[in-house]
């Protein structure tokens, strides 16, 4: 039987729609978020009962209330059966962290022992491993957009506090059209605007409250966080 392939969903695209078992039950995705007008995070783990892996969930279930905060669920994937899943996750309620001490995941971990999903989103990278995932992070806007991908190695644990400025910084630039963040900008820093169109809107931008300009293209709008 030839192999089913799958085109690798990328940034900009429609997130490809699948339905799954999880440890919370039936999921539609990313349609029971996009109904709601929320965000959400799919990302993956090689496999249940490692190490790494051990880390990561312990950290995403310790932030769990500060992504919701930001109007944004979070659902794991591996390959792994949902009997391994729910075990799992029931033994990192006895570890310590980091500063975590049993943490509880509340969100959704899809079951995908088929590896349809993992194909789906590319997250079977086959000179690295054909029968495991990557790390992989889709970040998912509430029109079902794909705003973000990343993908890390399994010897490399992601940087949590980083997805989340990543988020913010999406949602951000979302919120101030004509806008972007630049390098290193963590939530309060000043925007940064986009050059122009015309040698009037230059000279308007100059003179506009909160805007600080070190040349024509190069612009800084003040920005801070609603609290």
């Amino acid at each position: 039987m030839q192999e089913k392939l799958y085109t690798l969903p990328l940034i900009g695209d429609k997130a490809p729609s699948f339905t799954a078992v999880t440890t919370k039950g039936k999921l539609n995705f990313p349609e029971d978020y996009t109904k709601k007008g929320m965000w959400s995070i799919l990302f993956s783990h090689p496999a249940d009962f490692t190490p790494v892996c051990t880390t990561e969930f312990m950290t995403f279930a310790s932030m769990h209330d500060e992504f919701r905060a930001l109007n944004t669920e979070l659902v794991g994937l591996s390959v792994d059966a949902l009997q391994s899943h729910i075990q799992w996750l029931k033994q990192l309620e006895n570890f310590e962290y980091n500063g975590i001490k049993n943490p509880k995941v509340e969100f959704p971990l899809i079951v995908d022992i088929t590896m349809d999903v993992s194909r789906l989103y590319g997250m079977i990278h086959p000179n690295n491993d054909t029968t495991h995932a990557v790390r992989a992070v889709f970040i998912v806007d509430p029109k079902g957009v794909i705003r973000t991908i990343l993908y890390y190695p399994g010897s490399t644990g992601r940087n949590f506090k980083e997805i989340k400025r990543l988020l913010i910084a999406l949602q951000t630039a979302d919120a101030n059209p004509g806008t972007a963040t630049p390098a290193d900008w963590h939530p309060g820093d000043d925007l940064i605007m986009a050059p122009p169109a015309t040698k009037e809107d230059a000279d308007i931008r100059e003179k506009q409250e909160g805007i600080k300009c070190q040349d024509w293209f190069f612009c800084f709008k003040e920005h801070k966080m609603n609290k």
